[in-house]
């Protein structure tokens, strides 16, 4: 069965449209209640219960009772852990053996927008058959179990610090980060309040970047997707080095003392020659959107190399088809399954710095051999419904710049996830002919649509 409301990270939207309003947010979380209680076999008069988390856009608290409703109606208890990142809401189900957990997040958007995106039990983002299946009962009236068998609500207080303490322990412990000084921005986002202690209580002098949210500045010129503003930091305070995290904290781009930005295919690499160096990594993968230089570094360091479709869901599943342990996404979403069951920006962060530690190296030095290709990319706003795939001129220039390029580059078109945009990537060896292509192809699609 298809999916009509989800994409490739849960249910997403400007609040106040359709679907996220708190009348639809509140039958998705019975839908889900229903599904889940559906699928669990426990003992007689217990219920299902899940944990639910968010960032710190203002919507949050308005969608969070919305979802505390609907799946109180189907029979579930809800744990409430107030504004924490997406993979601390990952690991916590885990921890706590709990059914499911939901985070209120639309990641690295303006405040405007929000979304909803589940967890099983296991920690891992529900699979498109699942998420089908609550699909189909959103078909369904929205009922109300019985009043001796509705869902009860508490917070978790120490939900933060549990978080802490984990991030903590995938830091080696014969290692310490003392000496050195980080720049460290949380995009005013989930992580405000956690990221700092991390590094801090791990011996590092710690300079906080946007950690003063208040409920419509997430994202707003800071944070991974803004990592000039980081770069900025790093040269004004003189740090080592600097961390960017998004607004849900699932996403890492980090700086250099130099003020050089290294993005999450650098950051992948650094990791990735560390444990190659003692025999510990099977492989890597990659996404559609990770430079050839990457791919082609990697098969220096003779560890092997898979493409998965773009969306860190996709690299998780090809993680585990492979059995490898390390991949992610240039855009900073970095997966290590030997540290934790989903993509997350602290933990990777702290194993960047692990690498850097045992090496004795710098990122710079460590990035020595890594050479990438230009790259362009290029987002074109589409209209709702627009079929960009059926469009001549689109095609056209498309192909033309295939030949141009032949066998020393590529050109990848493909619709966001996330927001109403196609995405335009050409890649090449010359900087000049790859920008002239991308823009030449963008041209055709807004022609297209007009």
């Amino acid at each position: 069965m298809g999916r009509k409301y989800f994409g490739t990270d849960g249910v997403r939207g400007c609040v106040g449209e359709l679907p996220i309003t708190p009348e639809f947010v509140m039958r998705l979380g019975y839908a889900a209640g229903v599904s889940l209680v559906a699928r669990e076999h426990l003992p007689a008069g217990e219920r299902p219960a899940i944990l639910i988390g968010k960032d710190t856009r203002i919507s949050g608290y308005m969608l969070e009772a919305a979802l505390e409703a609907g799946f109180a109606a189907a029979g579930v208890d809800v744990m409430l852990a107030g504004p924490i990142p997406t993979p601390a809401v990952a690991y916590l189900t885990r921890a706590l053996r709990l059914q499911a957990g939901v985070v209120i997040s639309a990641s690295h958007n303006p405040f405007f927008d929000n979304g909803i995106k589940f967890f099983s039990a296991g920690g891992t983002k529900l699979p498109d058959a699942i998420e089908a299946e609550i699909e189909a009962h959103l078909e369904e009236p929205m009922g109300c179990v019985e009043s001796a068998r509705l869902g009860r609500a508490r917070r978790i207080n120490d939900a933060a610090g549990r978080y802490i303490e984990f991030c903590k322990s995938t830091f080696p412990t014969e290692l310490d980060l003392r000496g050195l000084k980080i720049a460290l921005d949380c995009a005013h986002g989930a992580a405000y309040n956690i990221a700092p202690s991390v590094f801090h209580e791990l011996g590092a002098e710690v300079i906080p970047v946007g950690v003063e949210p208040n409920g419509l500045n997430i994202n707003d010129g800071v944070g991974a997707t803004r990592p000039e503003h980081l770069r900025q930091a790093v040269l004004t305070h003189g740090a080592d080095i600097g961390i960017a995290l998004d607004g849900d904290g699932d996403r890492l781009i980090m700086v250099d003392r130099q003020g050089d930005i290294y993005d999450g295919d650098k950051l992948i690499y650094v990791i990735a020659a560390a444990r190659t160096a003692v025999g510990r990594l099977d492989g890597v993968v990659g996404t559609l959107m990770s430079n050839l230089g990457f791919e082609h570094a990697v098969g220096r360091l003779g560890v092997p190399f898979a493409r998965a479709n773009v969306g860190d869901r996709y690299v998780l599943e090809l993680l585990h088809e492979k059995g490898w342990k390390l991949g992610g996404e240039n855009s900073g979403h970095i997966i290590c399954l030997d540290c934790h069951t989903t993509g997350d920006a602290i933990v990777s962060a702290l194993q960047v710095l692990a690498a850097l530690k045992q090496r004795d190296m710098t990122l710079a030095e460590c990035c020595e051999d890594l050479v990438f290709y230009p790259q362009r990319l290029i987002n074109v706003r589409l209209p709702s419904g627009f079929d960009w795939q059926a469009d001549e001129g689109i095609a056209v220039a498309k192909s033309e710049a295939e030949h141009a390029l032949g066998d020393g580059g590529r050109v990848l078109l493909r619709p966001s996830g996330t927001e109403p945009l196609l995405r335009v990537m050409v890649e090449g060896r010359d900087l000049s002919q790859v920008d002239q292509l991308a823009r030449r192809i963008a041209q055709a699609v807004e022609q297209a649509v007009g």
